[in-house]
């Protein structure tokens, strides 16, 4: 698989994963679970949670993965924007 699409499906999945534990994340709120009572109606708060705790993990690694493919443009813009300034 060609670089590009690795990226691709990597910020896929990073972006399925952030919306998982985003959405998951409003409804474990605690100020905001009388707005959510359907949910709960059909999921329970214990599906919530393994849902919330399993996509975090999943996009922790993703972006530990995403920073790896990216570590040489990371340390290029580094220098780039904090290097020492030529005379």
């Amino acid at each position: 698989m060609n670089r590009g699409k690795l990226n691709y499906f990597i910020d896929i999945g990073l972006a399925i994963s952030f919306l998982l534990v985003f959405v998951t994340g409003i409804f474990k709120f605690p100020l905001w679970k009388h707005y959510f009572f359907f949910v709960y109606d059909s999921i329970s708060p214990r599906t919530i949670s393994a849902i919330h705790d399993w996509s975090g993990l999943v996009m922790g690694i993703l972006v530990l993965v995403h920073l790896a493919l990216h570590w040489n443009w990371i340390v290029a813009m580094t220098k780039q924007i904090f290097g020492r300034k030529k005379k």
